[in-house]
């Protein structure tokens, strides 16, 4: 009986940090946007204790940054960092390819195709959210397929990391066409198999996103 207080406030802090990562996700909140607790707390009915739980949360998995001079702010990632990442994404995002193609059945190929369709026809309708969805969904699934846990949790450590700017890094119609381009190019080497394509293509991937977020940072300044 009396953990029944810790296991709610812990779950309105849960709720919380969904909330707030949506705010990020959804470009309410923008990279280096000042976090006004007041605000917040009236917005969402909460007290300042669960908030200031939700906030510790995000700042662990990097789309915060909590500072006791300056309050808490959207984390905002740096042109030398977006340098230093988004290689080694690539890298890992190509081995995790490779290995895929190496344990990929039938039905995982079917399924990569059924989402890659849909991601297609989203972007045919200019639909960018449930485009941008699908689009993470499929690079989920070539993890899973690779089935190398450890492989998933780094480039998901490093992936949280750039999610702030991500999220807000809207693209160009030229540089949403070069994406769905490469995710073609993807599906190509899937569908025959070829690793040593694909390990290209997942590179140059990443050095198109990494383009696109230098983009974003450019407009954060000039804004």
């Amino acid at each position: 009986m009396h953990d029944s207080p810790l296991i709610e406030r812990r779950s309105l802090a849960t709720e919380l940090v969904e909330r707030l990562r949506g705010l990020i996700q959804e470009g309410q909140l923008r990279p280096g946007d000042k976090i006004v607790e007041p605000e917040l707390c009236e917005r969402f009915g909460v007290s300042r204790t669960p908030l200031r739980e939700a906030l510790k949360v995000l700042a662990a998995e990097g789309l915060i940054d909590l500072s006791p001079n300056r309050g808490a702010r959207v984390a905002r990632i740096s042109p030398e960092a977006v340098e230093e990442l988004f290689p080694i994404m690539g890298m890992l995002e190509a081995l995790a390819g490779e290995l895929c193609i190496g344990r990929m059945s039938a039905a995982d190929l079917a399924l990569l195709e059924a989402l890659h369709a849909r991601m297609v026809a989203h972007w045919r309708a200019g639909e960018w959210a449930p485009y941008g969805r699908l689009n993470r969904q499929v690079h989920e699934e070539i993890f899973r397929i690779a089935g190398n846990g450890a492989l998933a949790a780094l480039y998901q450590s490093l992936l949280i990391r750039t999610h702030a700017i991500r999220f807000m890094a809207r693209k160009t119609p030229e540089r949403w066409a070069e994406a769905v381009d490469d995710h073609e190019r993807i599906m190509a080497a899937l569908r025959a198999r070829d690793a040593s394509a694909l390990n290209l293509i997942m590179r140059e991937h990443l050095r198109h996103k990494a383009d696109v977020v230098h983009e974003a940072l450019k407009q954060l300044d000039d804004g």
